[in-house]
């Protein structure tokens, strides 16, 4: 274990009972005042980020994730933004859930607390570095953010902006703490804090995500790789169809809600193929498919088995051809990662069939996969989409980043 990290684990656990203390009034205050300093600092962050950006395109990272990494006006005001509406939120912690009287006189009641210390393992995406500092504030924790190299500068910024902010708001700076070395020991020795760090959420890529699960002492939740599904119905509306496939795959790629895979009843496969494939050509999506859809639409190319599992965060998309609801159903969850999937149909029990069926944190009924988002949902921001059942599972706004405690009051009873 590097002293480094020790200090950094050591530092949070202490900048606890800090946060414990803070009001309402005053974690609010404090967001708004960020949100306002990112929206002034926004040619500083900017320029920081240039930096990270041009030496992504220099390695030859993809256009789709040099997106991600990239900063922007409007990024930075919607960055801000979503600080300001978490301000905006009703704060979970302190809130009584129950109270219940026993027979001896004993009042047993239930209380959201916060987590405690919340690491943070993440790949590009700069704006995570905020929506996780405004989510752990505005909860008491505090948050331990290590980034990727490729948005190390992003960071570094955004970080010094927010932490400026929190000293001269008489609040404690440490509520978010940047580890700057993006060595992958250091990421090693953030997963055995185990006593310092309470909860680790790695957000990025298949191959992160399984590396924590599998390496970390301090508990983890699994934020999602996304191979989202649209299922297009026997009964679909067919226009609606290829918009909504339209918005899902090409509105953003490098995103974990973007749709990766199509599935489609063969007794609409002739008409709507060639309408999904042309309209998601004129975007430059190149379309694999099984043997059927190859024999629809020329310019299809083969699928291979391994295309039906992939998370692509790129202009790809797979197409599979079924018979039945039930082959969509089964073909989804063998395939899928737990995250978002998409029925678009007319047949209302074909609407709760799927819904009831399929095996993720959010089921979609006619509606772009897109929406699976914090902001979207109402939460201001999120800290990530889990795609595990325990202890939150879909977007993870506020109330995920809590636990609870018992309170007991008595009035002098003894256990006999």
């Amino acid at each position: 274990m590097s002293d480094y990290m020790s200090a950094i684990g050591r530092r949070a656990k202490n900048a606890t009972k800090y946060m414990n203390r803070l009001g309402q009034i005053e974690k609010n205050e404090g967001l708004r005042a960020v949100a306002e300093a990112l929206r002034e600092q926004g040619s500083f962050l900017m320029s920081e980020n240039e930096k990270d950006v041009q030496a992504a395109q220099t390695a030859g990272m993809s256009e789709a994730l040099v997106d991600r990494l990239r900063l922007t006006k409007d990024r930075i005001a919607g960055m801000a933004e979503g600080l300001d509406q978490i301000a905006g939120l009703d704060d979970p912690v302190g809130e009584m859930i129950s109270m219940k009287t026993r027979p001896n006189g004993l009042r047993i009641g239930t209380r959201r607390v916060p987590l405690g210390v919340i690491g943070i393992i993440y790949e590009s995406r700069p704006n995570v570095t905020a929506d996780a500092f405004g989510l752990c504030f505005k909860t008491s924790n505090v948050t331990v953010l290590r980034g990727g190299s490729d948005a190390i500068h992003s960071n570094q910024a955004i970080v010094k902006v927010i932490r400026e902010t929190l000293k001269g708001q008489d609040l404690p700076e440490d509520a978010v703490i940047l580890v700057e070395d993006t060595s992958r020991a250091v990421v090693s020795d953030m997963m055995k804090l185990h006593g310092l760090i309470d909860v680790l959420i790695p957000r990025g890529g298949a191959g992160l995500i399984a590396s924590v699960v599998a390496n970390s002492t301090v508990p983890v939740i699994e934020t999602g790789t996304g191979n989202c599904h649209v299922y297009v119905d026997e009964y679909a509306d067919l226009g609606m169809a290829v918009d909504i496939i339209e918005n899902a795959k090409t509105q953003r790629l490098g995103v974990c809600n973007a749709c990766e895979s199509l599935v489609i009843h063969e007794k609409v496969a002739d008409e709507v193929i060639p309408m999904i494939y042309d309209r998601l050509r004129k975007k430059s999506v190149e379309v694999r498919g099984d043997e059927q859809a190859v024999r629809i639409q020329d310019g299809i190319l083969a699928a291979t088995e391994e295309d039906w599992s992939t998370e692509y965060l790129d202009s790809i998309i797979s197409v599979k051809v079924v018979s039945s609801i039930e082959e969509a159903i089964d073909h989804i969850n063998r395939n899928n990662t737990g995250h978002s999937e998409a029925i678009i149909t007319e047949n209302y029990d074909h609407a709760l069939q799927f819904q009831d069926e399929i095996d993720a944190a959010a089921v979609y009924v006619n509606a772009s996969t897109r929406f699976t988002d914090g902001f979207e949902f109402g939460f201001g921001a999120e800290i990530g989409i889990s795609t595990q059942k325990l202890h939150a599972r879909g977007p993870m706004g506020l109330l995920a980043l809590t636990t609870t405690k018992y309170v007991i009051f008595g009035n002098g009873q003894i256990r006999k």
